[in-house]
């Protein structure tokens, strides 16, 4: 049995940046990753179906970068607020998502 080389490493992604939390969680409802669970008391809430056969969900969510805090966790210096709500994604594409993928030279966070 003989190893084969990748000559260049696979690309990680796709990455996807909605608007806000509630803009992703518009997506997800419409791409049919949100279900309404019911609990034992008859409270309902909703659940995203983050990993499943066909697809796989990691909400990175608000990206900081920065900041400076003391050894008490006090902060110092407040760090940055990247735009957008992230979301990386694996599976089929779903319609009208291409419209938020981007293409981050340094992935926050990346499916290993």
């Amino acid at each position: 049995m003989t190893e084969e080389l990748l000559e260049t490493p696979p690309v990680p992604g796709p990455f996807f940046r909605f608007a806000d939390e509630a803009a992703w969680l518009d997506a997800a409802r419409t791409a049919g990753f949100i279900t309404t669970v019911t609990d034992d008391d008859g409270n309902e809430s909703e659940q995203l179906q983050a990993y499943t056969h066909n697809h796989a969900i990691d909400v990175v969510g608000v990206i900081t970068e920065g900041g400076e805090w003391d050894e008490d966790g006090n902060e110092i210096e407040a760090p940055t607020t990247l735009d957008g709500f992230h979301i990386n994604y694996l599976g089929d594409l779903p319609t009208g998502w291409e419209a938020f993928e981007v293409t981050p030279e340094n992935p926050y966070r990346v499916f290993a």
